[in-house]
């Protein structure tokens, strides 16, 4: 209940001075005094029914496939990416274009901390690997190479770059659009140790390109050599140049061209072997219906079998060659004889 005012001025200003010392003019900020909209995390996933056509393709492209696209690759550079790193980036983008997303922009995220931010530009984008830069003290010029399963992290295996050439340093260097490249893996790591078996899986990944029925001669212009020894992969990039010779093969030589980078394994995330399994199942309609009846030998060569029923060769019909009937002299010799055993015989 309200005090009653009091009646002289003096004792009035008291009052109206003690009332606003009782009660401040704003109220101390409270969480509980506005609270938050409650979140649907479902929201973010929830696909909004297309409206226009144009909408309706572009989630028809995203929907699974039975042979699915070119993968896409997204690079991103990190909030403290330096010189090195960045021009890294680049060249990997020349080599991977038009199936590549560079970020130009920093990005603040660590993979191995956090891997909802390249989720997120993994469904934004629709690209299944990445490449992510970063520089600091005690990783310096650091690369993390990577691939999605259903927008999640597969694996992801962290390179430390240790020496770079750049495209832009070798003369003459540049890499064509579109190129499907040659993978060359050299030395027994890669089929020995699990890590490196993965990263050459991964790398495989990363760089075949697109699938194609048939080849071209001509087309194969670009080589990507990859070399494990001593604990460092070491990755050179060659130019194919057809040269004239006295036969119809060409004689090949080998150019350099960039980037070329040495690389080192740091720390690596790779996935368990039942998830990498459930990623490498193919759908029933690309496995090819077995034949029966069918086999191979050692050699390739193929065997058919067929099975048929018992036929009656007295019925079959021969062919009655002319040559081999007897002669009227020969038929009447025949006669005379067994005429003659009869009456012996008898």
């Amino acid at each position: 209940m309200a005090a009653s005012a009091p009646e002289n001025r003096e004792a009035l200003q008291e009052f109206v001075l003690r009332q606003n010392a009782e009660q401040p003019r704003h109220a101390p900020y409270s969480p509980h005094r506005f609270p938050a909209a409650p979140r649907d995390d479902d929201a973010l996933d929830r696909v909004v029914k297309p409206k226009t056509k144009r909408a309706k393709r572009f989630l028809e492209k995203r929907e699974p496939k039975l042979n699915e696209n070119t993968k896409n690759a997204m690079l991103i550079k990190g909030g403290n990416a330096n010189l090195t790193v960045t021009e890294v980036l680049k060249d990997i983008y020349a080599v991977k274009k038009p199936f590549a997303v560079l970020y130009k922009r920093k990005n603040i995220t660590r993979p191995f901390e956090d891997q909802t931010s390249l989720e997120f530009f993994s469904k934004k984008s629709d690209c299944s690997l990445f490449l992510f830069g970063s520089h600091n003290k005690k990783r310096p010029n650091n690369l993390i190479i990577g691939r999605m399963f259903d927008y999640h992290v597969l694996d992801m295996i962290e390179l430390g770059v240790e020496k770079f050439v750049a495209l832009k340093d070798i003369k003459n260097s540049k890499c064509p659009e579109g190129t499907k490249p040659m993978l060359i893996f050299a030395g027994d790591v890669f089929d020995v140790n699990e890590e490196y078996r993965r990263l050459k899986s991964l790398l495989i990944d990363f760089f075949r390109g697109p699938t194609v029925p048939n080849i071209r001669l001509a087309g194969l212009e670009y080589v990507l050599h990859f070399t494990a020894v001593d604990g460092k992969i070491y990755m050179r990039s060659y130019k194919v140049l057809l040269k004239k010779s006295g036969c119809k093969i060409p004689r090949i030589e080998l150019e350099e061209m960039g980037p070329s980078l040495d690389l080192v394994i740091r720390r690596t995330h790779l996935a368990s072997d039942d998830l990498y399994k459930l990623s490498l199942k193919q759908p029933k309609g690309l496995k090819p219906k077995k034949k029966k009846n069918i086999s191979h030998d050692a050699l390739g060569t193929t065997y058919g079998r067929i099975h048929m029923q018992k036929q009656d060769l007295s019925k079959l019909q021969t062919r009655k060659v002319k040559g081999l009937k007897k002669r009227p002299a020969e038929k009447s010799a025949q006669n005379d004889g067994a005429t003659r055993k009869k009456s012996k015989s008898a």
